[in-house]
């Protein structure tokens, strides 16, 4: 697998784990322990792009991989032509009872395989020439007839903008306007009119009243929105969007009734998914087995719990990937070698390959595990981190560098994040770091 990457997703790779975060491509590489959800996914994506809607609900403990599950899967839907989107869910910023703002998330980090975010101006211009090669492939028009092209196109594209309409009169209008606009050359205005399209709240009152726009958008206009955005998504030649919306179990330490209204919000997109309202959606959430499980979770709104109940026997072998839940069972010892050993594989040094053999890496994922309190679910993160940084960059930098000799593992309190902290019983801002030879 790490022979097929390329020289630029091997560097960006890297410099991913290096800083302790997730990388955002070639997580195909990295994936351990994922094999068994692959048949199940993929059918899943197959009934999405046919037009077919799907929700998942993926748990895990802190560190049991949830973020990268979801981009591997972002990863694997947009090379079918999926777009995709990753929203964090949070009281301040992205609130889940204020789909508005979900919305002008989702717009402001939807991308597609060949467009990073915001993907949406892509998306659009793609819609608008697809309209284009639409109306000539139909030969009724000749290319060079730029008025009669104009106005079959534009007839073309009311009846696009029929279901739309009826639904959400505003986002046609407003796309009627982006063509408009761009045909006519007004950048600023077809500028304001993607802002509004997508959710932004400060657009200039000219530019919609010359599109017959108004107003701002409210929690049920968003997801008329979302509605359209599907529609001109699957029109631009995307089968469908994968929609994550991440860390949901933040809910839990919300006031009670932002909470209740979050659930509920919650609660509503899934029936409308199950209902079909959504055809091209495939909508993914992220939570710990506390919010799925716990009283101030799910748990606290029933409808939504039965939703969402699923059955998980004591092994995770038998776990059914065809459930609306996923288990992510954490990592072991073994899996984290093997993460090692790609690690290290795709490093793509014939100086690392050779000085940094197997037995090292488990003697490294052994330790970092020990003074994270034995639990390896939450060692992934800091092992590559140390092992890229502290490790294999050294290695490939000095020939007489042995690791076994000179390196010494420190963890600082101030590298951690909150629970691998408490893991490995510092503080912040302690001067007690845990040293650990290796």
């Amino acid at each position: 697998m790490s022979a097929d990457i390329s020289a630029r997703r091997r560097r960006d790779i890297i410099d991913a784990l290096r800083r302790g975060v997730v990388p955002t491509n070639g997580l195909d590489a990295l994936a351990v322990g994922l094999d068994r959800f692959v048949a199940a996914l993929d059918d899943d994506l197959d009934r999405v792009a046919g037009g077919g809607s799907v929700f998942k609900a993926v748990r895990g403990e802190y560190g049991a991989g949830k973020t990268f599950f979801t981009r591997w899967l972002a990863e694997r839907a947009k090379r079918r032509g999926f777009a995709a989107s990753e929203v964090q869910i949070s009281e301040l910023e992205t609130p889940l009872h204020r789909m508005e703002t979900v919305y002008r998330r989702l717009v402001e980090h939807l991308s597609t395989e060949q467009f990073p975010p915001s993907a949406l101006r892509p998306v659009l211009d793609g819609w608008i020439f697809a309209l284009e090669e639409d109306v000539l492939a139909g030969g009724a028009v000749a290319e060079h007839d730029a008025e009669g092209l104009d106005r079959t196109v534009g007839e073309l594209l009311e009846r696009r903008l029929a279901d739309i309409s009826r639904s959400t009169p505003g986002f046609a209008a407003a796309l009627r306007g982006y063509r408009a606009a761009n045909t006519a050359g007004d950048h600023a205005a077809a500028d304001g009119l993607a802002a509004w399209l997508g959710g932004q709240p400060h657009v200039a009152a000219s530019v919609r009243r010359g599109a017959g726009v108004r107003g701002d958008l409210d929690h049920f206009g968003a997801l008329s929105f979302l509605q359209g955005l599907l529609t001109v998504l699957r029109d631009s030649g995307h089968p469908g969007l994968l929609l994550v919306l991440d860390e949901v179990e933040t809910l839990q330490r919300v006031r009670s009734d932002a909470r209740d209204k979050a659930l509920n919000a919650l609660r509503q997109l899934v029936d409308e998914i199950y209902a079909g309202r959504f055809p091209g959606l495939f909508l993914v959430i992220t939570g710990t087995p506390a919010f799925f499980d716990g009283p101030q979770g799910t748990q606290r709104l029933s409808p939504l719990a039965q939703r969402l109940a699923t059955h998980f026997e004591a092994d995770p072998r038998f776990d059914n990937p065809r459930a609306v839940q996923l288990r992510l069972a954490g990592f072991s010892v073994d899996a984290l070698v093997e993460l090692g050993i790609r690690a290290r594989d795709i490093y793509g040094s014939d100086q690392v390959t050779t000085r940094i053999d197997d037995a090292y890496l488990r003697q490294l994922a052994s330790a970092v595990t020990g003074k994270l309190g034995g639990q390896v679910g939450i060692a992934p993160r800091v092992y590559l981190k140390k092992l890229v940084a502290d490790v294999l960059d050294r290695v490939d930098q000095f020939e007489d560098w042995d690791p076994r000799q000179r390196y010494e593992l420190t963890l600082q309190a101030d590298e951690l994040t909150d629970v691998e902290r408490n893991a490995a019983g510092v503080s912040p801002g302690s001067a007690g770091d845990v040293d650990i030879s290796v």
